[in-house]
Parts: C-alpha cells; sequence; structure tokens
C-alpha cells in the first residue's frame, strides 16, 4: 500500500478553502522561480524565517534534477554548500548506503516556510519547516519495510549517539566549527559508518512497523551545548504544524509590507517571488545574547544581533536600498555588523560570509551602503568607526581583485596616477599577488573605486574633515582619466599612461577580466552612477548620451551568441549589448530619465521585465545573487528605482500594478497609484506627489517615509514632454 504524499492534502486544503487564500501574497510565491539557470546557478527552493540562520531546501542540482541526494539541515553561506544533512531510506542499511531518490514536482510542496518531497524510489513523504536556530523534520515511511535515515556530514567531522533518542553531531569547515543537537520522536538503533570518500556518517534504523518519524535539531557555532539550548529554546514540545504555522504567519507578516492591486496573477508571482528572496540574507547568527566571529574567532556577548553572509557587489544597488525603506532598524544591525566585523579583523569586508571575509569581485561598496543608509537617517551604528575603516580599505588595502589585505605595487599606481595600470594583450603578469583567473579588471577597478571615493568624501563631509572630503572628491573624479574620447569608451592605460588599444566589446580574456568584470565595456560605459552630468561631459553632452543609451540597446553582439557566452557566460538576459542578467546594468535603463526622453525608462523597464521574469522555473536570467537581483525586480514593478545609492533620491519608472501600499515603520504609508495601468498603459502622462504637481521623473527618500501617496496617470502612448523641462531634476540631485 503506497503512502499519499503530503502534497497532495495541501491539494485538498487549497481547493476546500476558497479563492480568498489566492489573494495574500505569499500564496503567489514559487521559490522554484528561476529554478534552471539559463547559463549560471539556478536559483534555490530556501525554506527559512526572513533572514535567519537556518536555511533548507531539497538537495538537488536544479530544478530539473530528477534525484534527491540530502535535505540540508542548514546552508554554510548563500551559494556555499551546506552543513550535515539527512535522507531517510527504506531497505536494508549497509555501512556504505549512499541512499539517492527520485522526486515528482507534482508531489512537492515549496513555499517559504515549508516543503513537502515524496522520495519515489522509497515511497516516503518528508516534510520540513524552519525556525531560527532549529529545523523540524516529520517523516512518513511506507508500511512493511526496514527504515533507516542517514546522517551525512558534508565535509569534515562526525556523528554521535548519546541515546537512541539523540544524537549529536560536529563538522569543521573554513576554519569554523559548527555543532547540532538533535531529537527523534521514536527511539532507533544508532551505527557509525564510513562512507566511500572517508566522510564519517552515522545510520539511524527502526523496526518494520514504524510509520511516522519527527526529527527536531538545532544548530550553533558556539558550542555543543548551546546547540542543545538552542533546540531548548526553540522547540521544547513535538508540535510540527504548530512550528509550521509560526513560520507562515512571519511571511505573512513580512511579505505584506507591500500590497498590490492589479495586473495579473503571474506579475504578482514574479514580484512576491522575489520579494521572498530579499529576505535570504543576510542571516542572524546571534545565539541566546552571543555569537561566534570567525573574523576573531571569538565568541562575543551581544546586545544587537550580529549578521554574516552578504554579497556587498550585487546588493549595494537594491537589496540594501530596499531594506533602508521596508527594515531600517534591520539594516542598522547589519551595518553595526560589518562595522564589528571591522573592529574584529582590521578591515572592513567586502562579502561578510559566515567564515569571514571573502574577497570577492572588486571594489569596497560596502563604503557606498554605509554612506546611503546614513543619508536616509538609518544612523544605529558606530559612524566614527565605520568610516575609519572606509578610509582605511580606500587608502591601505589591495584594490586587486579577489584579494584582501594590504595594498600592493599596483595600489601605489594608483594613489599616485589615479588609474589602475593594465596589461598589454599577452603581457606577463608581474605582481604576484593578481589572481591568475581574475586578473587586473583594471577599468572596472578605476571606476568602482571612483564610486567608493565619492561616498567617502559624503561622509568625510558629515563628519566635518574637510581635508578627507576633497582627498576623496578629487578622487572620485579617477574615471575620467580612462575615458578615451575617440573610442567613446572607458579603455585601460598601461603603466606609462599609454592608452591600450583593444576591443573594448570582447578583448580582455575570459569575462574580459583583463579590463573589465564579467561584461564589457558597453556596461562599463555607464559605471559612473555618482556622477551622471559628469559622463554626459565626457560623451559630449544630453543628446549624445542618450543616443548612445539608444545604440547600447540595438547594437548587434558582432558574434553569435555562442562565441559570445564562451568568454561571457555572465553576459545574459541579452538586448543589443545590454545584459539584464548581471548586476552592473540594473540602473542603466533608468538613465533615461536624465535625458530629454524620461519614457524610454518606461517603455525599456516594462520591456525587461516582460522578456526576463517570467513566473516559471527560467524566470531569472542571470546569477539571483540572494536578493541582488530580486530587489531590482521589487522596485521596478513598484515603479521607482534608487540609481544612485548613496543620494536620498529615487527616480521613477513604469510600475505593473494600480496600486502598491508600502506599510512603513511608524505606521505610515506610501502608495503608489496608477489607476489604468497595464501592459499596453505603461507610459506616465502627469505624476502627483501628495497632490502637487510632479514636473520630473524623481521623489526623495524623505518623502516616501513620510508616507503619502505619488499618484501617475498611465496612458497607451508617451507623453513626451513630461519630465524633460530643466526645473525636471530633482533638488537633492542639483546640489550633488
Amino acid at each position: 500500500m503506497n503512502t499519499i504524499p503530503a502534497s497532495l492534502f495541501m491539494g485538498f486544503l487549497l481547493l476546500s478553502t476558497g479563492s480568498s487564500i489566492a489573494q495574500e501574497p505569499l500564496s503567489f510565491v514559487d521559490p522554484n522561480i528561476g529554478g534552471v539557470g539559463l547559463i549560471l546557478e539556478p536559483t534555490r527552493p530556501t525554506v527559512q524565517l526572513p533572514n535567519q540562520m537556518i536555511r533548507s531546501y531539497p538537495g538537488r542540482k536544479d530544478y530539473l534534477d530528477d534525484q534527491i541526494t540530502t535535505f540540508p539541515l542548514t546552508l554554510v553561506s548563500h551559494r556555499q554548500g551546506h552543513l550535515f544533512g539527512i535522507m531517510p531510506f527504506t531497505g536494508k542499511a549497509d555501512t556504505d548506503v549512499e541512499p539517492v531518490s527520485s522526486w515528482d514536482g507534482e508531489h512537492e510542496v515549496s513555499t517559504p516556510y515549508y516543503f513537502s518531497e515524496w522520495l519515489e524510489d522509497y515511497d516516503i513523504t518528508i516534510e520540513f519547516t524552519p525556525g531560527s536556530k532549529a529545523g523540524y523534520f516529520r517523516i512518513l515511511y511506507p508500511a512493511l519495510s526496514p527504515k533507516g535515515l542517514l546522517l551525512r556530514i558534508a565535509t569534515r567531522g562526525g556523528w554521535k549517539s548519546v541515546s537512541g533518542r539523540v544524537v549529536t553531531g560536529e563538522e569543521h569547515f573554513n576554519g569554523m566549527k559548527a555543532w547540532v543537537y538533535g531529537e527523534f520522536s521514536q527511539e532507533g538503533r544508532f551505527n557509525l559508518v564510513v562512507n566511500k570518500t572517508g566522510r564519517e556518517q552515522g545510520i539511524m534504523t527502526w523496526p518494520e512497523d514504524l510509520r511516522a518519524l519527527e526529527f527536531k535539531y538545532a544548530i550553533s557555532f558556539i558550542s555543543a551545548e548551546q546547540a542543545k539550548n538552542n533546540l531548548e529554546n526553540e522547540i521544547p514540545g513535538w508540535n510540527f504544524d504548530e512550528m509550521k504555522s509560526s513560520a507562515r504567519h512571519a511571511w505573512e507578516k513580512i511579505l505584506g509590507q507591500i500590497e498590490v492591486e492589479g495586473a495579473t496573477d503571474s506579475r504578482k508571482r514574479t514580484f512576491y517571488t522575489a520579494l521572498y528572496r530579499c529576505y535570504e540574507r543576510m542571516v542572524d547568527i546571534t545565539e541566546d545574547g552571543r555569537y561566534y566571529s570567525n573574523y576573531d574567532r571569538q565568541i562575543h556577548r551581544a546586545d544587537r544581533p550580529f549578521y554574516v553572509d552578504d554579497w556587498i557587489w550585487d546588493t549595494y544597488l537594491a537589496l540594501h536600498p530596499l531594506r533602508c525603506i521596508l527594515q531600517p532598524s534591520v539594516e542598522a544591525d547589519m551595518i553595526a555588523s560589518y562595522v564589528r566585523m571591522y573592529e574584529q579583523s582590521g578591515w572592513l569586508p567586502t562579502f561578510p560570509i559566515l567564515w569571514g571575509d571573502t574577497p570577492c569581485m572588486n571594489g569596497f561598496h560596502s563604503a557606498i551602503m554605509i554612506t546611503d543608509a546614513y543619508h536616509k537617517g538609518i544612523r544605529n551604528f558606530n559612524i566614527k568607526n565605520a568610516y575609519e575603516g572606509m578610509k582605511k580599505n580606500a587608502l591601505q588595502a589591495t584594490m586587486l581583485p579577489w584579494r584582501n589585505g594590504p595594498a600592493c605595487s599596483l595600489d601605489s599606481f594608483y594613489h599616485r596616477q589615479g588609474f589602475y595600470p593594465a596589461l598589454h594583450p599577452g603581457e606577463k603578469e608581474t605582481v604576484a599577488l593578481a589572481d591568475a583567473f581574475e586578473k587586473r579588471q583594471s577599468v572596472a577597478v578605476t571606476l568602482g573605486h571612483s564610486y567608493d571615493d565619492w561616498a567617502l568624501a559624503r561622509m568625510a563631509e558629515v563628519l566635518g574633515n574637510s581635508a578627507d572630503q576633497a582627498l576623496f572628491l578629487e578622487r572620485s573624479r579617477n574615471y575620467r582619466k580612462l575615458y578615451h574620447k575617440e573610442k567613446g569608451f572607458f579603455m585601460p592605460k598601461d603603466g606609462q599612461g599609454e592608452w591600450i588599444n583593444i576591443d573594448p566589446t570582447f578583448d580582455g580574456g575570459m569575462g574580459g577580466r583583463d579590463y573589465y568584470d564579467e561584461n564589457n565595456g558597453w556596461t562599463y560605459l555607464w559605471q559612473v552612477q555618482h556622477d551622471i552630468p559628469g559622463l554626459m561631459d565626457l560623451m559630449g553632452g544630453k543628446d549624445i548620451f542618450e543616443n548612445r543609451l539608444d545604440q547600447l540597446f540595438r547594437e548587434d553582439l558582432g558574434r553569435s551568441k555562442y562565441e559570445n557566452w564562451a568568454k561571457f557566460p555572465d553576459f545574459t538576459g541579452i538586448v543589443g549589448q545590454f545584459s539584464m542578467g548581471n548586476e552592473p546594468s540594473f540602473h542603466i535603463p533608468y538613465l533615461y530619465n536624465y535625458t530629454r526622453s524620461p519614457w524610454k525608462t518606461q517603455k525599456k523597464i516594462r520591456m525587461l521585465l516582460d522578456t526576463w521574469f517570467p513566473d516559471n522555473i527560467f524566470g531569472i536570467p542571470g546569477d539571483e545573487d540572494g536578493g541582488g537581483m530580486s530587489a531590482f525586480i521589487v522596485f521596478s514593478c513598484m515603479g521607482f528605482y534608487p540609481v544612485v545609492p548613496g543620494i536620498p533620491v529615487y527616480t521613477i519608472g513604469s510600475p505593473v500594478f494600480e496600486k502598491i501600499t508600502l506599510h512603513l515603520p511608524d505606521n505610515k504609508d506610501f502608495i503608489v497609484s496608477a489607476p489604468g495601468c497595464s501592459g499596453k498603459n505603461k507610459y506616465i502622462q502627469q505624476a502627483y506627489l501628495n497632490g502637487k504637481l510632479l514636473s520630473g521623473p524623481w521623489f526623495s527618500h524623505t518623502d516616501l517615509m513620510n508616507g503619502g501617496e505619488l499618484k501617475l496617470l498611465m496612458g497607451p502612448l508617451p507623453e513626451k514632454a513630461w519630465g524633460t523641462n530643466p526645473e525636471s531634476m530633482h533638488p537633492l540631485i542639483q546640489t550633488e
């Protein structure tokens, strides 16, 4: 007799409760959207509480992988593997058993707060729901077969039996340790085995008459005893459904901060799934008022949460700005965590993940994140130490991509000359510190640090340090030194200051990393968010700037897509030479708002949302990066975007809903109303902020956080005059 999969019961429940559930934001979330990476990484159907440590999903390569190998007890970090794991099975429990099972998407239930899988090979249904530091599995075995559960170790470590119902485990990874304490609802037998790869695994077995089994556990980065305390604190009893209900409520509350009306269910699925993904990272690893930090390898007492796991190159553009709106107090805690990492390690981190700073990508964009938050009124962190860390990174750290630590000769050159020196094609690297694959990325480094230094100048002004302000403001103009006027691109120079003659659309090795990074010169042409008027001036004026934007979206690749992707696999979501699938492109379609044609922003944003973000397994055009890309979706669907983090101003695009209500802190609401908005009616005819006519596509962070209404009158044809008069530029932008 077969077990009825739990997902079928869920289907009956949805049918019996009527259509009202379908209107709840949570019902529109599909964690499998984007579950097949077009070229690079897929999304994962992560189950967790918002911004909490315990994260799990069925262990498979992607949505098309028809086998599940494990159910992780938590993730090490976003896309960085997992810690511990379980896998139920039936049959003989050999010492070398490695259970794997097919699964069926029709029997899967995947939500932010709960998943259920039917394992075809074993006729087992397994369910999971998360806590903060604890998790809860429920397993339904078939009748009349031996019952087993493999306890996995992902890296190094092992499991131990405390009793027939209690197990503990320890795992070593990246210079850290994690402990797990777990309890079973039924007493079983434990065997310790070593698998084919030499890892210690545990096997639990039960008699054939066992049908239902529950397993609750907690993880700690402090100690084994703390793992036990975490479980006792979070799950003292045995009530899976109660914990599931609590997790559901947490997501209902967080997703309910934004209510939308109008548009199709498909749009809502894309929107709310993106919003859910914005709460995967960072994660709070504080346990009972303490946390272990691998930044100084110490246990600290804490009066506020300590967050880890951020990829700032990806998240400073939209994810952190979105949190400044929805959860400013949480954003303050996250920035305070960055500052504590600086105090503990001596450097302000770039990719502060669980085991320490991982120097991925390029730039010190935490400076921009901190400056942006400060100018949006978020100041509950040690501003003096934050600035000290920002300044130390800028003046003393190496700028070499994928490296951290003290500066090298290339950085000394930059401080003297104002640009990062590049090598000629075929020229051998002379600096041992440079990564053999990531290279110097000389143009990307120069542009990125120009923006970082602009942010430092902004903070120096706040702190009354006029000397630093002047220094970093001058350095923020370094991007100008690499603009090749005749070619119309930012181009590399060698150590003698001579131009290196390359094809900016294709040269530079894999991902263009000799000179750019993951994208070509067309993308990096627009990487001057902090000084758009200055970029216009370099190009020859506003009209040429607009023409180059037009050309970006129309320019042919000049080669086949397979040839292009063989060299630029991150260059995805292609429209002309524009790449929707990579973070440096996010602000580009909004740059039309600085020209005489803001209507083109409205047209491009709708086209990009329609083309590259469907509500299916192919619905993410590039690496999603744990909320980095999803925040772009959330902002763009709402109809506005933070083009320049560091300036508390939003520019207006084209909302996809007739009404969006943001429930803000302090019990205030900000409403974007766009009556008649539709696929056809995407162009703004007039705009009003709190009843006052808006002459241009801008409003301030203060306007938003004070609550009120942005009303957009929509139509099927562009109102080309709107937003084009000289007074249309927002006052805060004019003063920069």
